[in-house]
C-alpha cells in the first residue's frame, strides 16, 4: 500500500480551493465526486444480498453566477489529467451509451479473477442541456445505472439488443432551481430519478476574492492532490468495517433509517427511503479520502452523516419553483429577494417582481411565506425570520 502524501484528501482539496468564491458546500460536494470518480466501480460495499459501490448523483443548485461551475473546475482538471472516462457535457441518449459501452475495463479483484466495469463520470456545469426537457427515457436510464448492474440490456437503433458489463455512472452537476422547474416533469418530483440525487442548493457565493493567483504552496498542494488520486484510483477490493463502525451503524440506522423522514415535504419520502444507500457511499469516500486501507472506521460515518445533514438543510429549497400552484415559480424568487434585504415592504416587492406576480397574487405569496414561519409581517415591513426556509420548516438555525 502506497503511502500518502496529504492526510485527508477532501480536506486539501477544501485548502487548495479556499481562495476561491464559491460557497464552502459546492466546493466539498466536488472534493467527494471527484473522489468517487477515481474510485469507480473497482470498490464496493459486500453487505448480505446488497452491494452497494460509490457512485454519486451530486447537482449543486444557486442562481445563476453563484459560482457552480467555478467550484467544479480544480476538480475537472484533476480528473481530466488523471484519465479517467468522462461523458460531454451535452449529448444524446445514444452517444452515451455508447461511452459507457467503450469505457470498459478489465481488473483483477482481492480473488485474483478478473472482474470487468464501464465506469463513466458525468461532469456537466448545464446540466439542465446533458438532461434535456423532459427526457423520461434518460431520467429512466439513470434510476437504472445507479443500482451498477452487472449487465444492463439495451435495444439499439437496428433494434438489436446489446448490453453493457459493470454499469457504473457517477454524475456532478450544476444547474438553477428555475431549469429544474422547466426540465423536470411534474410526476418526476420526489421519486425516481430525484429520490436518487443529493441537492446542495444555495443562495450565493461564499465570499468575494477580486485578484488571486496560485502560491507555491497552492501549486505544491495541487501536485499532491494529483498524486494521492492516482493512489485512490488504484484501490481495489472491498471495504470492512471496524466494530465501532457496526455498533454506531446499527444505532443510526434503528434511529434514522429508511423510515424516519427528516422532511415535511412529502416530495422527499423517496429520498428518505435511500439515505441509508447514500450513507454508505459517502463511508467508501470518506475512508479512500484519508486512507488505502480500505476500512471503514465509525469516524468515516459520523462525517459521512455531518456532511450528508449539513446539505439536507437547505435541500428542500430544490423543489420550491416546481409545483402546480400558480405562485410556485414566483415564491422562492420572493423569498431570496427579501434573505437579502432582511427586511421590505410590500410596494418594493411589487416594484420588483412587477413582471412576474400581480398585487393578488404577491399577496397570497406573502401570506403564504408568513404563514410557513419563513417571514414576519408587522404593519408595513415584511422581515425575514432568520434561518427558517418555508420548504423546511426547521426549529433550528442553518450553518453554513
Amino acid at each position: 500500500m502506497n503511502e500518502r502524501k496529504l492526510d485527508d484528501w477532501i480536506d486539501s482539496f477544501m485548502e487548495f480551493t479556499k481562495e476561491s468564491e464559491p460557497p464552502d458546500s459546492f466546493r466539498l460536494w466536488t472534493a467527494i465526486s471527484v473522489i468517487a470518480a477515481a474510485l469507480q466501480r473497482k470498490v464496493k460495499i459486500s453487505w448480505g444480498h446488497i452491494t452497494w459501490y460509490p457512485n454519486m448523483y451530486i447537482i449543486l443548485v444557486g442562481p445563476s453566477a453563484s459560482r457552480k461551475g467555478t467550484a467544479m473546475g480544480p476538480g475537472y482538471d484533476l480528473l481530466m489529467d488523471l484519465g479517467v472516462t468522462l461523458a460531454a457535457q451535452a449529448t444524446s441518449r445514444q452517444a452515451l451509451i455508447s461511452r459507457m459501452k467503450n469505457s470498459t475495463q478489465s481488473e483483477l479483484n482481492e480473488e485474483g479473477k478478473m472482474e470487468f466495469h464501464s465506469s463513466l463520470t458525468v461532469f456537466s456545469k448545464e446540466f439542465t442541456v446533458f438532461l434535456g426537457y423532459h427526457n423520461r427515457e434518460l431520467m429512466s436510464d439513470l434510476c437504472d445505472w445507479y443500482d451498477c448492474e452487472r449487465r444492463w440490456k439495451y435495444e439499439t437503433i437496428s433494434r438489436q439488443t446489446e448490453e453493457i458489463i459493470g454499469v457504473w455512472v457517477n454524475i456532478i452537476g450544476a444547474t438553477t432551481p428555475d431549469l429544474i422547474a422547466a426540465s423536470l416533469p411534474p410526476d418526476a418530483i420526489g421519486s425516481g430519478l430525484t429520490s436518487r440525487i443529493i441537492f446542495v442548493c444555495e443562495d450565493r457565493i461564499g465570499k468575494i476574492v477580486p485578484v488571486h493567483f496560485l502560491s507555491k504552496h497552492e501549486l505544491d498542494l495541487r501536485d499532491k492532490l494529483y498524486e494521492d488520486l492516482e493512489k485512490i484510483n488504484s484501490m481495489v477490493g472491498r471495504f470492512k468495517f471496524t466494530p465501532e463502525f457496526i455498533d454506531l451503524w446499527t444505532e443510526w440506522y434503528v434511529k434514522e433509517g429508511p423510515l424516519e423522514n427528516k422532511f415535511s415535504d412529502p416530495r422527499f419520502k423517496g429520498y428518505t427511503g435511500r439515505r441509508a444507500t447514500h450513507i454508505m457511499k459517502l463511508c467508501m469516500i470518506m475512508s479512500a479520502s484519508r486512507t488505502g486501507s480500505m476500512i471503514i472506521s465509525d469516524k468515516d460515518l459520523e462525517r459521512a452523516i455531518r456532511i450528508l445533514e449539513w446539505a439536507e438543510r437547505k435541500m428542500p429549497r430544490v423543489f420550491t419553483g416546481v409545483g402546480k400552484s400558480q405562485i410556485a415559480e414566483t415564491l422562492p424568487q420572493v423569498l431570496t429577494y427579501i434573505q437579502r434585504q432582511k427586511t421590505t415592504t410590500f410596494e418594493a416587492l411589487l416594484k420588483t417582481f412587477y413582471y412576474d406576480s400581480d398585487e393578488i397574487e404577491m399577496k397570497r405569496i406573502v401570506r403564504t411565506l408568513e404563514l410557513s414561519n419563513a417571514v414576519r409581517v408587522v404593519g408595513k415591513n415584511i422581515t425575514f425570520i432568520d434561518g427558517l426556509s418555508c420548504v423546511q420548516n426547521l426549529n433550528e438555525e442553518e450553518k453554513g
